[in-house]
């Protein structure tokens, strides 16, 4: 977990990246700020040309110090202009490289992380908080970076206007430092806890949405919108803290620069009185003393932002620090034109230490050979794919392809090798072309048209409002069935030679079942195949079946070899058939 510090270097990081913008943002900000600066002692200059009295006011100096503070305002304002939009050009040049960089780490991470954490609150640190870093860069920093300049350069002009008016702030500014920092320490927290919970909130919405069907079949709407409720309740009362105690900082800095205020008002009349001061000097001084309070008032007020940004960027980079999936072997081999011949030697498997799920697992599949998988739910069927697609590694014994034992080949070119097709259907926002050519480089119309034949989904197809042109939603404007076809096409153009299907004729009707066990049988022609399945009529054929039972094999054999051992196996046929 990184602590502020680091969260700090970690952002400044990202600004180094673009240092001539940065560069020229404080350029600006200085020229401008000091052109601002210089009015309060023109206003002085003007003050004292007036204060020779009736009759002997020096007009042409009282008109040339307002002149030139019109000039350096306007110009001040300029440069302001030009430091905004420069300053939205630089933030946003650095979020669209942390987007990235966390986009591309997301894809780096392995199966295990999102297995364990809600899409939801990944989706939440990849919006919200890069917004949250977003709007701190593009206005927070820019304020910083002015209220450091003014502060400076005020406290340089008091000093030279009145070394003893300007001791009020040696007593003023520690007590508003004290304050800030008190809270600091006590509001951190709070903001921590209010990312955390708009990240859960977004987690279970997200959640809630994508089983709304199921919500609705089972009339638990008034239940989950009650769980809503109290996620709400708790992001809401998070926010609440947060803001609630962020905001105290802001009235009790304000406070103290009043109470400055006041005491340099007293003080310089009574210097003024004395005459160690003139009373353009003293008008020159209250102004820099409200230039020199402001910007500490201001960033008092910002605090609350500023907490909510260093919030959001330590969940941004504890993200970005989470360990990617392991890097190939030294001299991990690239698996070119094998021919699928797989193999599990004692391989044993958990999900957590300590807790295997698959125990001492042997399994030969030869080159070309269909192979079944079934059991109960939780047997480890599912298990075995991972691990076959080192979504997972074992905890020991070896998974070979061709005599290669998979940790010694490249991730690329194994997951190359298999195609697989599963339960859950992916099918993102294009064309049904583009989902159905997914998987391949330069392929033809024809090709997809083939495949979409051999899965008997062409016809569909011709029935969309544009064919093969038509735009599909992320596949929700389609029957679950079609859009399985549509991935059974996908992997039909597919040229790898291992097949791995897992239940991917469970969301199609009987006769289209059959159909699709043609295609498939065409499909599987030449490739080693692994089919998970549930309905045993689809793997009859297959040259052996295993049954698992608790990560182990309990039996296997062909269809006719396990019904007559009246075993396991002939027990789930008859609960299906008989």
């Amino acid at each position: 977990m990184l602590n502020r510090k680091k969260t700090l270097f970690r952002l400044w990081n990202y600004i180094y990246k673009y240092k001539w913008s940065a560069f020229a943002a404080l350029l600006l900000s200085l020229t401008g700020n000091f052109l601002a600066l210089v009015g309060p002692m023109l206003c002085g200059y003007a003050i004292d040309a007036i204060a020779p009295g009736k009759g002997r006011v020096q007009f042409d100096a009282v008109f040339l110090n307002c002149l030139l503070m019109i000039i350096f305002y306007i110009v001040s304002s300029l440069f302001s202009y030009i430091l905004s939009v420069l300053m939205i050009n630089l933030s946003q040049k650095v979020i669209s490289q942390m987007r990235s960089d966390m986009f591309n780490k997301l894809m780096d991470l392995p199966v295990s992380y999102f297995d364990t954490h809600q899409t939801g609150e990944i989706i939440s640190r990849i919006s919200y908080d890069i917004d949250t870093v977003n709007a701190s860069l593009s206005t927070d920093l820019l304020q910083i970076f002015t209220s450091i300049i003014t502060v400076s350069v005020s406290l340089a002009m008091m000093i030279f206007l009145s070394p003893s008016l300007t001791l009020v702030f040696a007593v003023t500014v520690p007590v508003s430092i004290l304050l800030t920092k008190y809270m600091a320490s006590r509001v951190r927290p709070f903001f921590n806890k209010r990312s955390a919970m708009l990240g859960s909130l977004n987690g279970f919405v997200e959640e809630i949405i994508t089983g709304l069907k199921t919500i609705k079949v089972y009339n638990r709407e008034e239940y989950i919108t009650q769980r809503f409720d109290i996620k709400n309740e708790e992001a809401v009362n998070a926010y609440y803290e947060a803001d609630y105690y962020g905001s105290m900082t802001g009235p009790g800095v304000n406070f103290i620069n009043n109470i400055s205020l006041a005491l340099i008002s007293v003080f310089g009349s009574l210097l003024y009185l004395f005459g160690s001061i003139t009373l353009g000097n003293l008008s020159s001084f209250v102004l820099y003393s409200r230039k020199f309070s402001g910007p500490i008032n201001e960033a008092a007020n910002i605090f609350s932002e500023l907490q909510s940004t260093f919030a959001a960027a330590k969940r941004i980079f504890n993200l970005m620090d989470e360990n990617p999936e392991p890097d190939d072997a030294e001299n991990a081999v690239v698996l070119n034109n094998i021919n699928g011949n797989v193999k599990m030697d004692h391989v044993d498997f958990g999900y957590a230490p300590g807790n295997d799920i698959i125990h001492d697992l042997n399994l030969e599949a030869e080159k070309a050979s269909l192979v079944a998988i079934v059991g109960p739910t939780g047997a480890g069927k599912s298990t075995i794919i991972n691990l076959l697609m080192r979504f997972y590694d074992p905890s020991s014994g070896t998974i070979s392809i061709d005599d290669t034992d998979i940790q010694n080949a490249t991730r690329s070119s194994l997951r190359l090798s298999c195609t697989m097709v599963l339960q859950d259907t992916w099918l993102f926002h294009g064309t049904v072309f583009e989902n159905i050519a997914y998987g391949r480089d330069n392929i033809t119309m024809d090709e997809v048209i083939s495949a979409a034949k051999s899965a008997r989904i062409h016809n569909f197809i011709m029935q969309l409002p544009d064919g093969y042109n038509t735009v599909l939603s992320g596949g929700m404007n389609i029957s679950q069935g079609q859009r399985q076809l549509l991935t059974i096409a996908r992997a039909m153009l597919s040229d790898s030679k291992i097949l791995i299907l897992d239940e991917a004729t469970s969301n199609v009707d009987t006769r289209t079942e059959l159909l699709i066990q043609q295609a498939m049988r065409k499909l599987m022609h030449g490739k080693t195949c692994f089919v998970i399945a549930h309905r045993l009529s689809t793997i009859q054929n297959a040259d052996v079946i295993l049954v698992l039972r608790d990560g182990k094999i309990a039996e296997q054999g062909t269809h006719e070899e396990l019904l007559n051992k009246n075993g396991m196996y002939s027990e789930l046929y008859k609960a299906q058939f008989q």
